[in-house]
């Protein structure tokens, strides 16, 4: 059995990637109005963003939606 996931388009693309690459593509302020939680609003940084997405998996399910849905 392998750990592959071919029909999986966050495959190989972890947490941290995906608030680091959304905050360049749209700025703290952007992600803000995109989705509404504080780690975007109130002193936004990576790290507690990081720490607020891995314990709210509805927050999380937002951010990676956003990921898919963006035009890099």
């Amino acid at each position: 059995m392998t750990n592959q996931q071919p029909n999986n388009p966050l495959h190989g693309i972890t947490l941290e990637q995906l608030v680091i690459q959304l905050e360049k593509h749209y700025g703290w302020e952007g992600l803000a109005k995109r989705i509404n939680i504080n780690c975007f609003k109130s002193e936004p940084s990576v790290k507690s963003s990081l720490k607020f997405l891995r314990r709210t998996p509805w927050a999380r399910e937002q951010v990676e939606k956003l990921y898919l849905n963006t035009r890099f």
